[in-house]
Formats: C-alpha cells, sequence, structure tokens
C-alpha cells in the first residue's frame, strides 16, 4: 500500500516538476528575448507590452483561483460524502431491529459483508480496475439485502417496518452512486492543459520583462517556477484525493467505527 501510494505520488507530481523546469527554460528564452528586443529597439520606444502582460497574468490568476476553489470543494464533498454513507448504513442497520426476529442474522450477515466491501471499493484506489470488481460485488450485496429486506417486510405483523427500514435502504443504495460520481466528477482536461499553457506563456513573459536588469535573479526565477509549479501539483492532488499525498482516507475511519459497531 505504501509503495503504491508512493508511485501514484510520483505520477502526479512528474507533470509538475516537468512544469517547473519547463519554466525555467522558458523564463531564460524570454530573458534572451527581451535582451535582443533592447538592443534593437531604443528604451523610450519600448511600449505596449504591459497591457498584454497583465491581461496574461490576471487570466491566468483568474484560473489558478478558479481551479484551486473547484477541488477545494470538491474535495471537501467527497470527504462529507463518507460521513453521510456511514449514516446511511448505521440508520439501516438500527432500524432492522423493527424486523422479525428470525429474519435479522441473515441481514445483519449481509450488511457486514456490505460494509467490508465498501471499505475495500475504496481502500483499493488507486487500483481502479480492482475497485470497479468490488464495486460489482457491493452492488450484489445491495440487491441481496433489499431482496431479504422486502420479504422480512412482507413477513411483519406491523407495517412500522417497511415504512422505516425501506426508505434507509433506498438512501443507503443511493448514496453509493452519489459517491461513486464524485469520485469521477472532474474539470475538463482542457482546463488543465489550458492551466499548464498559461504558465508557461507567464514564464516566457516574466522572463521577457527581467531582460532589463543587468543580470539574472535566480532567486526570483526559481521562486516563480517553484511556487506555480507547486500550486498546480496541489490543484491536481486535490482533484484526486486517492491517488496523492492530499488524501480522504482518514474519513474513513468513521466508516470503520461502524463495522466494529457491528461485531
Amino acid at each position: 500500500m505504501g509503495n503504491s501510494v508512493i508511485d501514484n505520488w510520483m505520477s502526479l507530481a512528474a507533470p509538475a516538476v516537468l512544469l517547473g523546469v519547463g519554466m525555467v527554460a522558458l523564463i531564460e528564452v524570454g530573458r534572451q528575448l527581451g535582451l535582443r528586443r533592447i538592443r534593437r529597439i531604443p528604451a523610450g520606444q519600448q511600449s505596449g507590452v504591459g497591457a498584454v502582460e497583465g491581461a496574461v497574468f490576471a487570466l491566468f490568476g483568474l484560473l489558478i483561483a478558479f481551479t484551486f476553489s473547484g477541488a477545494g470543494s470538491r474535495f471537501d464533498a467527497r470527504r462529507a460524502l463518507v460521513t453521510e454513507e456511514a449514516n446511511a448504513i448505521g440508520t439501516a442497520w438500527l432500524r432492522l431491529e423493527l424486523l422479525p426476529l428470525s429474519a435479522q442474522p441473515d441481514l445483519r450477515a449481509l450488511f457486514r459483508n456490505y460494509l467490508d466491501s465498501r471499505l475495500e471499493t475504496y481502500r483499493l484506489l488507486p487500483d481502479v480496475a480492482a475497485a470497479r470488481q468490488e464495486l460489482t460485488r457491493s452492488v450484489e450485496l445491495q440487491g441481496q439485502i433489499w431482496k431479504k429486506a422486502v420479504a422480512a417486510v412482507r413477513e411483519s405483523s406491523t407495517t412500522m417496518a417497511g415504512m422505516l427500514l425501506l426508505p434507509a435502504l433506498n438512501q443507503m443504495i443511493d448514496i453509493t452512486t452519489t459517491r461513486t460520481m464524485a469520485t469521477q466528477m472532474h474539470p475538463p482536461t482542457v482546463v488543465f492543459l489550458m492551466l499548464g499553457a498559461l504558465a508557461l506563456m507567464s514564464a516566457l513573459l516574466a522572463g521577457h520583462g527581467m531582460a532589463s536588469g543587468r543580470e539574472r535573479s535566480w532567486v526570483h526565477v526559481l521562486c516563480f517556477a517553484t511556487i506555480i509549479a507547486a500550486t498546480v501539483y496541489v490543484i491536481v492532488d486535490m482533484e484526486y484525493p486517492r491517488f496523492g499525498m492530499i488524501r480522504v482516507d482518514a474519513v474513513d475511519q468513521v466508516l470503520k467505527d461502524l463495522r466494529q459497531s457491528m461485531n
């Protein structure tokens, strides 16, 4: 598990590292272009580029803010859904008490297996194929729980069991689809491509603007490239919280505690 996390962290960090290296290179390219322009055009006649640079940097900042805010919101939503699922399963588990005693043992055993399967589904990530296979097993267990619960409700001497248990089971099943879709909700790929392209273009323009200095300021160059690359990495990492270093695994403890209470 540890090696898998490190491998996937490296797969997410590699594009950010390449972006940082590319930005350093383009800052130098921009500086060389700026020096050539200064040699050709007198300083007093160099005008009109500030508006373009300002527009590009403003657009880049807006896109950074948009993607960072969206990634943070989706990260919080995914954590909240784990708690919602725990509440839904816990409620349905408690309402099994309304069923005839003869029907409860089988359903409780299915509930334990089902919760184990739900935990395993997300533990297997980032192995998507294995997680999908386990998700299929969870869906099969849902069908078994539903059929046995309906049969038990029909045998019950009161309508209260059906009125309270079946809606709880329905909510427990629905949250599965909600969590699955939340895992797959990300901005379009073109947004990330545009973010990288604007970062590189900003680096080129920043280097061009630094040409007026007598010497390179490597502190500014490296800080600029590192901060932008790190920000882009954090955005991508939050978008895939089961793959990198920023993870929602800790929130799964609420499901583990619920499973422990079922013993």
